[in-house]
């Protein structure tokens, strides 16, 4: 009996070492009641390295993963919070694209903010929450750097832009004329173009879905998952 709850000790010592090292690796974990819970935080970096010292989410590491949960008969549904400064469009949008395109239960909850490309990622799954003082922030593609002043380089920001606002007119209730005003207002982001939407702000512009934290972010999601 004494060896038998020596196994039970040392195996649920290695379950809560192995939790701890994928929640410092890849901010992962996969909870009780097979709910996989997935961050999003930082930058979202794309194909070149952010520095050492900032926080990133990385789409290498998120698009298998993302995967590998519609793949295993272990997991049912997937909780995603959000606190992300945006990052690269490309990046956020195979992101955004992969979570919408998953068969299990998806739904997402906005912590401190999703700006950017952030807001598709926020908009991709089954349902959405943001806190009260969680922010989204809508603005015109940017791009840092040199950029030649031809034409063809305004029709790809236009091209960009259009594949941003499609997406997330798509998978929200926010219509596409609503969010290009939103995207080219002057009149919030001081010298700057673009909207800060703030915790009922962006429920009342259809781009999530309710307000709430991490309990009505776990009931949704289970509810989902017994349908």
């Amino acid at each position: 009996m004494n060896t038998m709850q020596q196994e039970n000790g040392d195996n649920n010592n290695n379950t809560e070492k192995e939790q701890r090292e994928a929640i410092r690796d890849t901010g992962e974990l996969t909870l009780h009641g097979r709910i996989h819970l997935l961050t999003v935080i930082g930058e979202i970096e794309g194909h070149e390295c952010l520095p050492n010292h900032s926080k990133t989410t990385k789409y290498e590491h998120v698009l298998p993963k993302l995967a590998a949960i519609e793949n295993s008969p272990d997991i049912d549904g997937l909780l995603i919070l959000l606190n992300t400064v945006g990052g690269d469009v490309e990046a956020g949008l195979a992101i955004a694209e992969m979570i919408a395109s998953l068969s299990k239960p998806t739904v997402s909850l906005v912590l401190g903010g999703s700006h950017s490309i952030g807001v598709p990622i926020a908009v991709s799954t089954d349902y959405s929450f943001i806190v009260k003082t969680g922010t989204m922030v809508i603005h015109p593609v940017r791009m840092s750097g040199t950029v030649i002043g031809a034409p063809q380089t305004y029709d790809y920001f236009k091209q960009m832009q259009d594949r941003i606002l499609g997406f997330i007119s798509e998978h929200s209730h926010a219509g596409r004329e609503r969010l290009e005003e939103l995207m080219l207002d002057t009149g919030i982001l001081t010298k700057d173009l673009g909207t800060i939407l703030v915790g009922e702000e962006a429920v009342r512009e259809g781009l999530i879905n309710e307000v709430g934290g991490i309990g009505e972010a776990f009931r949704k999601l289970c509810a989902l998952i017994q349908k």
